[in-house]
């Protein structure tokens, strides 16, 4: 078998799990205050954002530094729990594959359940924005060209701290210590952007692109988003951690 047709398998897995409304449900928490408290957004935090720009990004501000990293930690335990159940790691191990090509088979269910939670949020943005718009009686809703760049910004920036998390669920066989460890990862976010060494520290990449790019929609021309060391630095940690997660993957399994 190979890597397309096993995860084609994965995909008809997870259809059968509550993967897609554990994604789905946090957007709906996340969206609701946002929508009720529209009005904050009239009075920028930062001078010289307009309202449209600071509902876009508070909104994702708060997706980005809990919502997304959390959603991942809990899809990693979860796909690697499928497997565990009823001793289902072991009959997959017993076909004739490689343990390395069901990892990266697993891996990239992961990344497209990561693309498919940033394309509900940019959709739950543009169908609140209206509704909020509507409530507070000012246009909230951002246009398109900033909007959708945003998103796709985010998903990128999100590929080292998904290749993290799945690396942390592969080493570590047992769910808990892995989900504490990935949560507990998302608290040093905030502080790691402000330090010299933040690119070092993938789970602040997505908290990052929000906040040069509010900077950026606000006037201020000294924000940008600084490539050199990020992007070598990014790629990597997601190569090493997506060799690690090979290397591991049901490595302790086999030896029962």
């Amino acid at each position: 078998m190979n890597i397309l047709s096993l995860t084609t398998m994965e995909f008809y897995k997870i259809k059968r799990s509550k993967i897609l409304l554990l994604l789905t449900v946090p957007l709906i928490i996340l969206w609701l205050p946002n929508v009720i408290n529209a009005h904050m957004s009239a009075e920028p935090v930062m001078e010289g954002i307009s309202p449209a720009n600071n509902f876009l990004i508070q909104s994702f501000m708060g997706y980005v530094w809990f919502i997304l990293p959390a959603s991942i930690i809990v899809c990693t335990v979860m796909l690697q729990q499928m497997e565990r159940t009823n001793r289902g790691i072991l009959k997959m191990l017993a076909l004739p594959l490689h343990p390395s090509a069901l990892s990266l088979s697993k891996f990239s269910v992961l990344l497209s359940l990561t693309a498919l939670q940033c394309a509900l949020m940019t959709g739950c943005y543009l169908l609140c924005s209206r509704i909020a718009s509507v409530y507070t009686g000012a246009d909230l809703t951002s246009p398109l060209r900033t909007a959708l760049p945003l998103a796709v910004s985010v998903f990128l920036s999100a590929l080292p701290m998904t290749a993290l998390y799945w690396t942390l669920a592969v080493i570590l066989k047992t769910p808990v210590f892995s989900m504490v460890l990935g949560l507990a990862t998302m608290v040093p976010s905030v502080l790691f952007i402000n330090t010299k060494v933040w690119f070092l520290y993938p789970t602040c990449y997505p908290f990052y692109v929000i906040t040069q790019k509010y900077g950026q929609l606000a006037g201020d021309t000294a924000q940008k988003i600084d490539l050199l060391p990020w992007i070598p630095a990014a790629a990597s940690i997601f190569i090493l951690c997506l060799l690690l997660s090979c290397l591991f993957f049901g490595h302790g399994e086999k030896k029962h």
